[in-house]
């Protein structure tokens, strides 16, 4: 098994930043990936960003050039650094952790950006 810990969400006015982390312990497998989804009111969840232990990041094409994905392996730590926030932002956002047994999730922070 594998947990997650997040933290960072919160209240922000748009053009704002955010930063969220999220720290996973557990049966951790040496190659995964980690990233953020998102999911907000009446919507599917989404991918955010992602990146693998090797480096390599993937985002979606609404928050590129204004969000960056980072990890630190030591720690099993990612984060997702927001800027230029968005109204449209707005959501709650899950941590993901991917390895060879399956996918884990965070119990979610919510991020809220008022215009």
């Amino acid at each position: 098994q594998v947990q997650l810990v997040e933290s960072g969400g919160g209240l922000v006015q748009a053009g704002g930043s955010l930063r969220l982390s999220c720290a996973a312990s557990g049966s951790i497998f040496v190659i995964n990936a980690m990233g953020w989804y998102r999911q907000a009111p009446g919507k599917e969840r989404e991918l955010v960003a992602r990146i693998t232990t090797g480096g390599s990041t993937d985002y979606a094409d609404s928050v590129k050039g204004r969000f960056t994905i980072s990890r630190a392996n030591a720690r099993n730590t990612v984060y997702l650094q927001m800027n230029s926030l968005k109204s449209e932002d707005t959501a709650v956002y899950y941590c993901n952790y991917r390895q060879y047994n399956g996918d884990y999730w965070g119990q979610g922070t919510q991020v809220t950006v008022s215009s």
